[in-house]
């Protein structure tokens, strides 16, 4: 089993030309305040393949839960289809952007003050800091007169 896995990784590297473990980095989690900031990170997931053009829709997205339903628990509503549209519309750009601020650093999603709660609850501080060093002013070289 071990010389298959290590074939794998090796002739996966050598093909793609990369290197590490072959997932790092693939999968995120993030705390997310309440429903309707879930429903926005869901609706995210859901048009990523919309958004590498891989499909036209999420929904003709051959492995999205839009079309595997039988994957999930029942819908809660007796009217299905009125429940999963709004997973279908694509996010505005402010909201592609909010959540793509919070995937990458693995952020608190949510309103700024509940963001530094949660984030000072669970240590989490660094996730609401620009990343590398702090910027320093540059102090002038001439010598005011």
């Amino acid at each position: 089993m071990q010389w298959l896995l290590t074939s794998h990784v090796r002739r996966y590297h050598k093909h793609y030309g990369s290197s590490g473990h072959i997932w790092q980095g693939r999968f995120k989690s993030f705390p997310v305040q309440r429903d309707e900031h879930l429903i926005t990170v869901l609706r995210y997931i859901l048009q990523n393949p919309v958004r590498a053009g891989l499909a036209s829709t999420a929904g003709e997205w051959l492995w999205s839960s839009l079309r595997r339903r039988q994957l999930s628990d029942p819908c809660p509503v007796d009217n299905e289809r009125q429940w999963w549209e709004p997973f279908a519309e694509p996010l505005r750009e402010d909201q592609l952007v909010t959540v793509r601020e919070c995937l990458n650093p693995q952020r608190p999603f949510g309103k700024k003050e509940w963001q530094a709660e949660v984030a000072a609850m669970f240590g989490l501080g660094s996730t609401l800091r620009p990343r590398g060093w702090p910027r320093s002013e540059k102090k002038s070289s001439l010598s005011p007169l």
